[in-house]
């Protein structure tokens, strides 16, 4: 069936076909109408789930800890500061290895105050043990649920499910929803797994000298995590004809330069692409749609062959830079020495990115001999 809807309502839509058993629900502008329809959805007998109005974010994901320690399919969904606010709820429930899905609908974070888009609540989490995936579609952001739910499932760590807000969230487009049966056969119930029962009673997350062999399998099954999401998004293709891998690329055999994003700024870069294509020039684009863990082994072989890349962030780490230009910088060390990585800033609080910028983008990383520090697009003159 396919629908006109928003990004944020493919979201809830996701969550329903999902069979979703407990809801945590804190309300935050652009993230709202998700939790709107689900309660809209429990209300009216459409989704038979647990709907838990609590006082916080930080309560949010506290309830959805508690509802997965017991076995049940769980989800919220937050933005910005109401992510910030989870902060310490999110290495517990990654530290338990629950299998929670959330939907951030990426905003920027004060201060001061800004209710636009851009990355960086979403990847100042990175350290968390959260898998992250980012976005392009209402349609990506349907699937990108489902597909969670499987991969959450199967490497026991939550994952977050990241969309721009107002880009995405309020942006009506054609979203194809799978009849009921096929996803149900895609997605069956949770495998059995040590939950908090009564009658066979456990501790979890007790205090132990053995951390750091905790953490240490945190990290394999994020390694893991890697197979496990290519397989599932594999078996999706399979099912429903379409399929996102870790990392997507355009017209990158043989380019002088690719450009290097994630999320929505992928499609405008995809314009360019073509535009300057017709002008002689091989510009090629990848979105990394993984960026937990990060895809480093795909990276490497998709960007083997090219001399120059322009990594264009929609987020900032103050004193270093931008995140995932860093980040690609660590993955290539020491496999592409002789390749130039030019940063670019743009797109902060929601500020537009036009094709326009992307195309100065291009010129500036293609004429310079050396990668010259960090550029800044969109600062005021």
């Amino acid at each position: 069936m396919k629908k006109v809807i928003s990004a944020n309502q493919a979201v809830s839509q996701a969550v329903r076909a999902a069979r979703t058993q407990v809801i945590a629900a804190y309300p935050i502008t652009p993230q709202s109408t998700i939790v709107e329809m689900l309660a809209s959805f429990c209300a009216q007998g459409d989704l038979q789930a647990k709907f838990i109005n609590v006082e916080s974010e930080h309560s949010a994901m506290a309830a959805c800890i508690a509802a997965a320690s017991v076995g049940a399919r769980t989800f919220t969904a937050t933005s910005s500061q109401g992510l910030a606010l989870m902060h310490e709820m999110l290495h517990y429930a990654s530290g338990l290895r629950f299998p929670i899905v959330m939907a951030n609908v990426n905003r920027a974070l004060g201060s001061p105050f800004n209710l636009k888009a851009d990355l960086s609540d979403s990847l100042s989490q990175r350290d968390t043990g959260w898998l992250q995936f980012y976005c392009e579609s209402g349609q990506e952001v349907f699937d990108t649920i489902i597909q969670s739910f499987k991969i959450s499932e199967q490497v026991l760590l939550p994952v977050m499910v990241n969309l721009e807000g107002f880009i995405l969230s309020h942006t009506y487009e054609i979203v194809d929803i799978p009849e009921q049966d096929r996803i149900d056969a895609f997605l069956p119930r949770p495998a059995e797994r040590p939950i908090l029962d009564v009658e066979d009673p456990m501790m979890m997350g007790a205090t132990t000298d053995l951390y750091i062999n905790f953490r240490y399998k945190m990290h394999q099954a994020m390694e893991e995590a890697k197979a496990v999401c290519q397989k599932v998004d594999g078996e999706f293709r399979a099912v429903f004809g379409r399929g996102y891998d870790l990392i997507q690329t355009y017209r990158c055999a043989g380019a002088d330069i690719i450009l290097v994003t994630a999320g929505t700024i992928a499609g405008t870069c995809r314009v360019v692409a073509d535009r300057l294509a017709a002008q002689g020039l091989k510009v090629g684009v990848l979105k990394i749609k993984l960026f937990r863990p990060f895809p480093q082994e795909q990276l490497r072989r998709a960007l083997a062959d090219v001399k120059k890349i322009a990594v264009i962030d929609r987020d900032f780490s103050p004193g270093c830079g931008g995140i995932l230009a860093q980040e690609l910088k660590s993955a290539l060390l020491g496999s592409k020495p002789d390749i130039s990585v030019h940063e670019f800033i743009a797109g902060l609080g929601g500020k537009d990115v036009t094709d326009d910028d992307i195309s100065w983008i291009v010129e500036q990383a293609m004429k310079a001999r050396e990668p010259g520090g960090i550029k800044w697009i969109g600062l005021l003159e």
